[in-house]
């Protein structure tokens, strides 16, 4: 058997939340120490609310302290909406952490979508990869960049980020960031990092809770077919670099190994 993703799953989501502060904080410890700067992309959905239980938590010891005025945090994926509109990505995260990080912690570098393109997901697209190249390329030329970190979830169809099933944006190969007009879910018109940039990750950390999930894992960590949804793709050829931090309820009756605690 080759390398797998590492399945966590928790009893409560105190526990859960107190895992994935230390898994983030490692990747920081890690980022930092490469190039003194923590690059993340994080997702929608419900995975904010997630975020800020784990990382507005107070701190308990001299190592587990965390620097927000060295994060550099992008957007997994968007929707083509003023920042203020309820459907922003920006404005959950806004709501549910950037807006209550004690002054202490600092604050980090958040890059949100130019809305002066928000009729044209291309241009959108376009101009959030110029966003990416200015972090990640400088006067250099990367073929992709290359997150210390990217927070994801999993949709009840297995898509993550703006990456849906059977869409032609699953085969995009050479763009960092795609331009989506015809999104399944509402609104239709988004920008979403590629496969290729999500995998390239150094690590990727799915957060999914609760019974409404329980199916869709057991499709991407059981079947065959699973591994052909966005999530599975991301599994497949994440391997280890790929975590998931579950509840008890989402992967009930799930065969695919657990591991242990953090």
């Amino acid at each position: 058997m080759g390398k797998q993703p590492h399945l966590y799953t928790f009893s409560e989501a105190d526990t859960l939340a107190r895992s994935l502060r230390k898994y983030i904080l490692d990747c920081q410890s890690n980022a930092l120490q490469r190039h003194e700067v923590f690059k993340l992309a994080v997702s929608g959905g419900s995975l904010p609310k997630t975020l800020a239980k784990a990382l507005l938590a107070q701190s308990t010891s001299s190592d587990d302290n965390i620097e927000f005025s060295k994060w550099e945090i992008f957007f997994a994926d968007e929707r083509l909406v003023p920042l203020e509109h309820e459907d922003s990505n920006y404005r959950l995260l806004k709501d549910e952490l950037l807006d209550r990080i004690p002054s202490e912690y600092g604050s980090p570098v958040v890059h949100s979508i130019n809305t002066d393109h928000l009729d044209n997901a291309q241009e959108a697209a376009d101009d959030y990869m110029d966003k990416l190249r200015d972090s990640f390329a400088k006067k250099d030329s990367v073929k992709l960049p290359i997150f210390d970190l990217l927070l994801l979830g999993c949709g009840p169809d297995g898509h993550t980020c703006s990456l849906f099933p059977k869409h032609d944006l699953l085969n995009e190969k050479d763009a960092w960031v795609g331009a989506i007009e015809d999104s399944p879910k509402p609104p239709s018109q988004r920008i979403t990092l590629t496969l290729p940039v999500v995998i390239s990750g150094l690590k990727i950390a799915f957060v999914a809770t609760g019974a409404g999930k329980r199916d869709i894992m057991q499709q991407i960590l059981d079947s065959d077919d699973g591994r052909s949804l966005p999530c599975g793709l991301v599994n497949e050829q994440g391997a280890e670099k790929v975590s998931w931090f579950t509840d008890e309820a989402a992967v009930e009756g799930v065969r695919f190994p657990r591991r242990g605690n953090l």
